[in-house]
């Protein structure tokens, strides 16, 4: 999926498909949904300034593989020995770097963010240079891979992650982050940093003719999603300047977003447009995005004892029963001579400096504990039939 050299070329070809959008850089198109062949650099100069709202990136990891790499059983590893994976020194693989990240950056929109991957070989590399630029890092993030190639010759640990850098183009806190959503996918537990995601495999992994792997590392879709997902909307624009053969944008397409694909390797582009053909997107209410909590509208406790949904002088209990409280007419809690919010009481029976109320007290309704939030749910469901 990493593939591109720097260097300038004479012509650039795109795709028949797809649609353009308008550009006002040099009275271009946007090559929406396509891919360009060529360079990348070269490629990445004929886009608009900010025209992009996610990048994802899998430049080349600079392996430097110095022979060639065998099984116990003495057969041959299918290992990254490309050209386009070669570099003569640090110095000019950062030079490189530098000038994919720092075109990147023009071409992305003020709040829109960047992923980049990478192994052990490159990734402090890059995540130095992002910060040289400017860009801001908000996670990174550890892909670990549920089957990992081993380590034949047992001198080192089996390599079994990849680290992916997520960061914005400048400190701005206006950035895309689907939090509710993936922690409502994660059942209902906050999306960690550590990603367990198997490899691509099986019908998934593309392969020529000769029944070998058209590129030696073809990411998997579930990894690109869970990217999309969490940090881009329907319809947005997502850049992969080393498209492979084509995982970011045919993953782009099943979720309704928007792709440019750059891809020096003509034979790669090939394998990633016909990939790309045969793929249906989802119904936009699959891929809808979820309203994140801190944009609906705020319901203060005392509307619900307002709507009848609470009563004055009911109780209210932690899930396990172990502390309650009063309600009162005015929205507030008694505990014991203490009165207060329902989040200042919360804490206070815990004995923490802060409680989230609204998911720490349940009412009981028909013999069961239900959390005081559902009723706020309810409430906001009825305010926005009734408006």
């Amino acid at each position: 999926m990493h593939t591109g050299i720097a260097g300038a070329v004479s012509r650039i070809e795109v795709s028949r498909t797809g649609t353009t959008a308008p550009d006002s850089r040099m009275g271009l198109a946007a090559p929406l949904d396509r891919i360009i062949v060529g360079d990348c650099i070269a490629s990445l100069d004929s886009l608009a300034d900010a025209s992009v709202d996610l990048v994802f990136a899998d430049p080349p990891y600079n392996l430097q593989l110095e022979h060639a790499l065998t099984r116990p059983d003495q057969s041959l590893v299918d290992a990254v020995d490309d050209d386009w994976d070669k570099f003569a020194s640090f110095g000019e693989y950062d030079a490189f770097t530098r000038r994919w990240l720092t075109a990147c950056r023009r071409v992305m929109k003020p709040d829109a963010a960047l992923w980049v991957i990478g192994s052990y070989h490159n990734i402090f590399r890059v995540g130095a240079i992002l910060q040289d630029l400017g860009f801001w890092i908000l996670n990174d993030i550890v892909w670990r891979k549920a089957n990992p190639m081993p380590n034949f010759r047992g001198r080192r640990f089996t390599n079994a992650h990849e680290t992916l850098i997520w960061a914005t183009r400048s400190s701005s806190k206006r950035y895309t982050f689907h939090y509710e959503a993936l922690k409502g996918g994660n059942d209902d537990l906050q999306m960690r940093s550590d990603w367990f995601i198997p490899l691509c495999t099986g019908d998934e992994r593309l392969k020529g003719a000769d029944g070998r792997k058209v590129h030696p590392t073809q990411k998997p879709e579930a990894l690109l999603a869970r990217v999309l997902l969490a940090s881009s909307n329907p319809g947005d624009v997502v850049l992969d300047p080393f498209l492979g053969t084509g995982t970011t944008a045919a993953v782009a397409k099943k979720l309704g977003r928007r792709f440019i694909g750059l891809e020096q390797d003509p034979g790669y582009a090939a394998a990633a447009e016909r990939r790309i053909a045969g793929v249906s997107p989802v119904t936009s209410a699959a891929v809808a995005a979820a309203p994140a909590r801190r944009s609906e509208p705020r319901v203060p406790f005392l509307s619900l004892i307002e709507a009848g949904l609470i009563a004055p002088g009911e109780t209210l209990r932690d899930q396990r029963g172990r502390h309650q409280a009063l309600v009162r007419a005015d929205g507030t809690l008694l505990l014991g001579p203490a009165v207060g919010s329902i989040h200042k009481i919360g804490a206070l029976a815990q004995g923490l400096p802060a409680c989230n109320g609204w998911t720490f007290w349940h009412v009981e309704r028909a013999g069961a504990p239900v959390p005081i939030d559902d009723l706020r749910s309810a409430f906001r469901t009825a305010f926005k039939a009734a408006a």
